[in-house]
């Protein structure tokens, strides 16, 4: 597998997407408060539904901690509009559909299935600080209690 591009205390690139709202998002978007940024393959897969209810469930907490929630995958802003009203998704996903920034960061990457090979997101999770800075990098993800990973892992310092 390759190495993701981008690495802790460097700033994320400059960029711009379109949200699930349809509105203008970039890199300015994600400073003032720090932010879990994650990149998912695809909504409403089994995987992908389970780490962003997970994340859902635990807004909350993430927000008691400074954090904003920003979600990264290929689909499109109608994919995303969709996949956010059926399973009540209470924070921005972001249509990477050129996968821009999934590149710019390293995260689109050749990936196997089924003795197939294809591009696509490897699911990843960036902790960025006010500064839109990396701060942490989950490169395995627990899509089942994203949430709690990232809430563990801050709990450690």
């Amino acid at each position: 597998m390759a190495k993701i591009k981008i690495k802790i205390g460097e700033q994320i690139p400059e960029f711009k997407s379109l949200t699930n709202e349809g509105t203008t998002f970039s890199l300015n978007d994600l400073k003032g408060s720090p932010t879990v940024l994650y990149f998912y393959p695809k909504d409403n897969t089994s995987g992908c539904t389970l780490e962003a209810k997970s994340l859902r469930d635990g807004k909350e907490e993430l927000k008691r901690r400074g954090y904003k929630i920003v979600g990264v995958s290929p689909d499109s802003v109608k994919s995303h509009q969709n996949f956010c009203a059926k399973h009540e998704l209470n924070f921005v996903l972001l249509a990477d559909t050129d996968h821009s920034l999934a590149e710019a960061l390293g995260v689109w990457q050749l990936k196997k299935m089924c003795g197939r090979e294809y591009m696509g997101i490897v699911r990843t999770t960036f902790l960025l600080d006010e500064e839109a800075r990396v701060s942490h990098i989950i490169e395995k993800v627990d899509t089942k209690d994203s949430y709690g990973q990232i809430v563990r892992l801050l709990d450690k310092e």
